[in-house]
């Protein structure tokens, strides 16, 4: 008996593991030593780690020693978005200059809207355009007022390199810019960016990203911060003990985590250009295929610049939670949005954020392709959405355009 053809359709959430960066990580199950011991098996933990720190290093244009691994994008993002956080202008002692704002994205991964340790009275959020594009007219005239309002402290600017629901790509170069000429810090949350499009911290500018290995064929529960440079420092370190990590995140490492993470680095940035055109291909082919059913599908930040992988939409009277159920039984696998609410559809603060249509967005669901998407896969979900259409209260979708 063969198994029933599915379509993996949900790369935004997890991408699967690639072959070589489990075998990678089967071999580092089997090291003994402790990375920071410092016998010979202690060495070679070590070298391992270093290796996955210079591929981690690679693929975002940063020097290794500016790599801290962590348990993944959640936690390298509360890490880092505290008012503990402070530039040393890379002198020997660091003189703290209070962080007394944060202004975020206000589409941001809820790790960053709802994970940052800053007090609620302290935080902020950038609005975007109806694409899903930061408002930076908006953020130069905030940063000017917190500057003439409050001599000495300092602004911290977070704003996610691309969008996990809709794709759409920020002007994050131009927010780091604009961050520096009023002395603010600046953080990009590069998770869902990291392996779909080129990244270079040095070409962005910003102070720090953060990235995630299962975004990209690694592992699940392991990622990085990467610095620009080696001078910022955290008065308030969640995670204190042994010093590992330079001192910025204490604990033994999870070396084949890491190790996985640092393969799974180097196939994406030797893939990378390959890949974005296939699944540019892939995305408007199926972005096609939509509006061959249903004219008045809504392809969300359609006009803005996306990953190559990510397409959201919606097609009037067609419910998320509905769709989901349907097209999973017929084995095409998708998201509403992103997938770190407990499995539950609720309505997307990222359309909300844009102005969407509520009636739309209760319709939003998300395709993202990855290494394991094929033209199979794209005729497999249209197939699929063509039967979760039949039964669509709204049949009349050339009326509804």
């Amino acid at each position: 008996m063969t198994a029933p053809i599915r379509a993996y359709l949900d790369h935004n959430a997890t991408t699967p593991v690639r072959p070589e960066v489990a075998e990678a990580m089967a071999r580092a199950l089997m090291m003994p030593g402790n990375p920071s011991s410092v016998h010979g098996e202690g060495r070679a933990a070590r070298a391992a780690i270093e290796r996955a720190r210079e591929q981690v290093a690679a693929l975002c244009g940063a020097r290794p020693g500016h790599v801290v691994f962590t348990s993944g994008g959640t936690e390298a993002n509360a890490t880092l978005l505290s008012p503990g956080l402070m530039d040393c202008d890379g002198g020997r002692d660091c003189v703290r200059v209070p962080a007394s704002l944060l202004i975020y994205g206000a589409t941001e991964h809820a790790c960053v809207r709802d994970g940052h340790r800053f007090p609620a009275s302290m935080a902020e959020a950038l609005p975007v355009d109806s694409e899903g594009r930061a408002d930076l007219v908006w953020l130069e005239a905030r940063l000017e007022r917190f500057a003439q309002e409050n001599p000495g402290a300092r602004a911290l600017v977070s704003l996610h390199l691309a969008n996990n629901e809709t794709g759409v790509i920020q002007p994050v170069a131009e927010l780091a810019a604009i961050a520096r000429r009023y002395g603010a810090l600046s953080h990009s949350d590069a998770v869902q960016a990291a392996g779909k499009i080129a990244i270079d911290i040095n070409a962005l500018g910003v102070d720090v990203l953060t990235l995630s290995a299962h975004k990209f064929g690694g592992p699940k529960g392991v990622g990085a911060i990467v610095f620009r440079t080696g001078a910022l420092e955290l008065s308030d370190k969640p995670m204190r003990g042994g010093g590992q990590e330079r001192g910025w995140r204490a604990g033994t490492e999870n070396l084949p985590g890491i190790v996985g993470l640092g393969v799974a680095a180097d196939l994406a940035g030797k893939a990378l250009a390959g890949e974005a055109v296939r699944l540019g291909a892939l995305r408007d082919r199926l972005e096609a295929g939509l509006a061959d059913l249903s004219p008045a599908t809504a392809v969300f930040g359609r006009s803005a610049v996306r990953l190559p992988n990510t397409s959201a939409f919606a097609t009037p009277g067609l419910k998320a939670e509905t769709a989901l159920i349907m097209l999973d039984l017929a084995g095409a696998a998708l998201s509403s949005g992103s997938a770190c609410s407990s499995g539950k559809v609720k309505r997307s603060h990222v359309l909300d954020a844009m102005g969407v249509d509520p009636a739309m967005s209760a319709g939003a669901l998300r395709a993202s392709l990855g290494w394991t998407t094929c033209e199979a896969d794209i005729d497999h979900f249209l197939g699929a959405y063509a039967k979760a259409l039949a039964t669509n209260p709204v049949r009349d979708t050339k009326a509804a355009a």
